[in-house]
């Protein structure tokens, strides 16, 4: 099946636009992964890192539903302050909502596997994805965050403990970061710690970006999410 990288789809049935690479055998009830990009960027940014993921994975590249500008997106309104990032906290939660809204439509859309999900992204597009892992848990596999953050406003609306132990994250951060320091980094991997989510954190000699090495261990904790996962379908 080829692949759709180069389109952005729009479906009546989703609420955001996206991009899609099948599996190599067809979507159809195939495990997959959805990417989200940055503020200020585009879900194009992340065609290479799509193309290089497991075949059997179908990828999505979604696009956040906020403009900047051309081809500039995002999920929610944020300033850089003395005293840290300050967002719009109503957009990020409408996000959320849309995400969730766009992660249970995928199913019926593409034909793949609700039960093998996984959302990873890079800086606002990883909040945005732990953003959902811990608050709707059942509604992915497990998520990346790749140089984010988990934001405080969500602290309410986070899943119960049992639910939350169940759930898998893959966290990665420079050490050097100079837009997200690494403290923001270190207090998600303490926050999920202590929520007693099953985590894989990693601190690299990097800026705020997301480097061939972070990309290395996030796809072999990928690979091993899937064998997992297989394994529990064929129990």
């Amino acid at each position: 099946m080829p692949s759709k990288l180069n389109q952005l789809i729009q479906n009546d049935t989703l609420p955001l636009l996206h991009r899609l690479r099948p599996a190599q055998g067809g979507t159809k009830n195939s495990p997959c992964l959805i990417l989200l990009h940055g503020v200020g960027a585009n879900e194009a940014g992340l065609m290479d890192i799509a193309a290089r993921q497991d075949p059997d994975l179908t990828v999505i590249l979604a696009r956040g539903p906020l403009s900047f500008g051309p081809n500039q997106f995002g999920w929610f309104q944020v300033s850089f302050t003395a005293n840290g990032p300050v967002i719009n906290p109503a957009q990020a939660e409408q996000a959320r909502r849309t995400l969730l809204d766009f992660i249970a439509a995928l199913p019926a859309a593409h034909g793949i596997d609700p039960d093998r999900i996984w959302l990873a992204g890079f800086s606002q597009g990883g909040i945005m994805s732990a953003s959902v892992g811990l608050t709707e848990p059942k509604a992915i596999r497990g998520f990346g965050l790749w140089s984010g953050r988990i934001l405080p406003e969500i602290a309410a609306l986070m899943a119960d403990p049992d639910a939350l132990k169940m759930q898998h994250a893959f966290v990665s951060h420079g050490v050097h970061d100079s837009k997200l320091p690494i403290a923001l980094g270190r207090n998600s991997h303490s926050l999920l710690s202590a929520h007693k989510v099953q985590t894989v954190y990693r601190e690299y000699p990097a800026d705020h970006e997301f480097t061939p090495a972070m990309q290395a261990d996030f796809t072999a904790w990928l690979a091993a999410q899937m064998k997992h996962a297989d394994s529990d379908a064929n129990a």
